[in-house]
């Protein structure tokens, strides 16, 4: 109890979380009387960073970072408004497929809703869309970037759980398709009721085929990676350089966007990027270890056993926790945190550790955008004249189609596991 204290506590006065972990580790060991085991925590701390999957995530982020930089949001914005533009309500489909492909490449939540909300909203309120409502849809739209793959919060999981990065490419697939249809439902229904403008003919201009394939030309970099991860080809570590090297292509050749001398910036913000991510890794690790130690995931496992064996209720408990805890922290930090600790209970209770990534990694999307705190939310309050409560009152239609989405995910493994399964990953 003391230790959740210290936790929490150390949480809400704003400390890192990276040094909460590390003082609760040794507030716990203290409370244990295990004080002694001090010094084996600089051991755990190296030997959680000798993971070889470790080595994708300065690679991925390379990759997110480089087409931040080189205008791909811009790019996929005149794409989706030529497939979708003249249909009803078309700017807001527009934002949904940006965010999806977007979701591809980015692959955090915060980092997208943070870009997008610039780009978006002010587009969709010049067409006549009420300013909530843009930025409903722009943080539903955000919400697909951790599950669609490639995703880092499933390289994460897949570091942590010790579970094939390609099948959790794979997993995250169709449900990610799954809640942009729900997504996409949500906006005809309110389409059709609010009557949604329609984007002028003359606002479209036409493009060349030459333009064409330039506005084409970021999709190769998420289709080359989970291909080539997905074929065996690569190694996420390999698929990663490789669309690092893509994504420089595009920036620095095809929309000329980026400048050598903006290289060291970028490489400077994907450094303290991957050292932060690394360094909660390495925290949590060590704080897993010490439960470990005197034996906190076993009474964990006995403890659930003997009020329920149900795998459904089990998940239904974790979506509640998270969403709860996603309330506070980021995506990553939660299962940084968590998954060390409810792993062996997942496995106890026949629980596929595949599936579980997708279900636990849906389930921190809702707290992102969960009042009193949800980051996802006021990422967009702070960057536009948006009141919380008007969109929260927004995002409602999106939040339920989100938990229709997540009861089925969760009863049906199959839409998790199909894919991996047909090729052999799982």
């Amino acid at each position: 109890m003391i230790t959740l204290s210290v936790f929490f506590i150390t949480l809400f006065l704003g400390l890192p979380i990276l040094l909460t972990l590390m003082l609760g580790t040794l507030v716990f060991l203290h409370q244990s009387d295990l004080l002694l085991l001090s010094s084996s925590l600089p051991l755990q701390f190296y030997g959680a960073l000798e993971k070889n999957g470790l080595l994708a995530i300065p690679l991925f982020m390379l990759v997110g970072e480089l087409m931040n930089r080189g205008g791909l949001t811009d790019r996929l914005v005149e794409l989706a408004n030529l497939l979708l533009g003249r249909t009803r309500g078309g700017l807001a489909y527009v934002n949904l497929l940006t965010n999806a492909v977007a979701a591809s490449i980015l692959g955090s939540a915060i980092a997208q809703i943070a870009v997008m909300s610039k780009v978006m909203i002010p587009a969709m309120e010049k067409q006549g869309y009420k300013r909530d409502f843009a930025a409903a849809v722009t943080v539903s739209g955000g919400l697909l970037g951790p599950i669609i793959p490639p995703s880092m919060i499933m390289i994460i999981y897949g570091v942590i759980a010790l579970q094939p990065i390609s099948a959790l490419f794979l997993a995250g697939l169709l449900p990610g398709l799954l809640i942009f249809l729900g997504f996409v439902v949500v906006v005809m229904m309110l389409g059709f009721i609010h009557d949604f403008p329609k984007l002028e003919r003359t606002a479209r201009r036409k493009v060349s085929l030459i333009g064409l394939l330039k506005q084409l030309s970021p999709l190769m970099i998420p289709v080359f990676i989970i291909f080539g991860i997905s074929a065996g080809v690569m190694t996420p570590t390999e698929a990663g350089a490789v669309g690092a090297l893509l994504a420089l292509i595009i920036g620095k050749w095809i929309y000329r966007s980026i400048l050598w001398s903006d290289l060291p910036e970028i490489f400077k913000q994907v450094a303290l990027n991957t050292a932060l991510i690394t360094g909660l890794i390495a925290a949590a690790t060590m704080f897993g270890w010490a439960l470990s130690f005197v034996g906190v995931p076993d009474r964990i496992v006995a403890m659930i056993n003997a009020w329920t064996q149900s795998p459904w209720v089990f998940l239904l408990l974790i979506n509640l926790l998270v969403v709860v805890l996603g309330m506070f922290l980021e995506s990553m930090s939660i299962l940084i945190v968590l998954v060390p600790i409810v792993l062996p209970t997942v496995l106890a209770l026949g629980i596929d550790p595949i599936h579980f990534g997708v279900v636990i990694s849906l389930a921190t999307l809702i707290g992102l955008v969960t009042p009193p705190v949800g980051p996802g939310l006021f990422v967009v309050t702070s960057t536009t004249q948006v009141s919380m409560f008007g969109l929260f009152r927004a995002m409602i239609p999106f939040l339920i189609a989100m938990f229709v989405c997540m009861a089925i995910i969760n009863l049906v493994p199959a839409l998790s596991l199909w894919l991996p399964q047909q090729l052999g990953l799982s």
